[in-house]
């Protein structure tokens, strides 16, 4: 394993970055931990180690800047764990958590780029040129004059029927019975 990078903090609270030589900020600091480089920030004064600190520093500017992922009663709980016996236990549960959480995000992750493929980018061009084909195939279809038949033979080619025939016809239904006033009414003119 490579030696951790090392970032100065001077008492004018400017960190110093001692790979590149030069200031840095806490945005590029956070853009450290994104990129997962090993780094420490020792106080340059009592050479300790204040990495904690300025990683609190980032998540607290974090929090304030837009949809904070730390609720008051999280924070609030994670207060109350601070000289509880179970405090040790707590550092160690949160951290065994987060690294599940990564995990089925990066399990999650690698089944989607196995459905999509590696570039979601690739699998929507391919959708729009099978799209566009399918278009301009429609719109020729609709491009196409239509030709009305000339013949009857066009329209129902010889060796078919010109009209379905139903296998079983419907049975012949009785007529139903007059009323007894028009029975009358005949009987009366005979």
């Amino acid at each position: 394993m490579t030696e951790p990078r090392i970032i100065k903090k001077y008492p004018n609270r400017r960190l110093y970055d001692t790979v590149v030589s030069s200031y840095i900020t806490l945005e590029d600091v956070k853009q450290l931990v994104l990129d997962r480089a090993n780094f420490h920030v020792i106080d340059a004064r009592t050479n300790t180690d204040i990495t904690r600190g300025i990683l609190l520093q980032i998540i607290s500017e974090q929090e304030e800047q837009g949809s904070p992922i730390f609720t008051t009663d999280v924070l609030a709980h994670i207060i109350r764990f601070y000289g509880d016996t179970l405090q040790g236990m707590m550092g160690n549960y949160l951290e065994k958590s987060l690294q599940a959480f990564v995990d089925q995000q990066h399990l999650f992750r690698e089944q989607m780029r196995t459905i999509i493929g590696n570039n979601p980018l690739t699998m929507m061009t391919e959708l729009v040129e099978h799209n566009l084909s399918l278009w301009k195939s429609v719109n020729e279809q609709l491009q196409k004059p239509y030709v009305p038949p000339v013949s009857i033979n066009e329209i129902f080619p010889p060796g078919q029927p010109a009209t379905p025939v139903n296998p079983n016809p419907p049975a012949a239904t009785p007529s139903p019975e007059k009323p007894d006033k028009e029975r009358k009414g005949r009987k009366d003119k005979l």
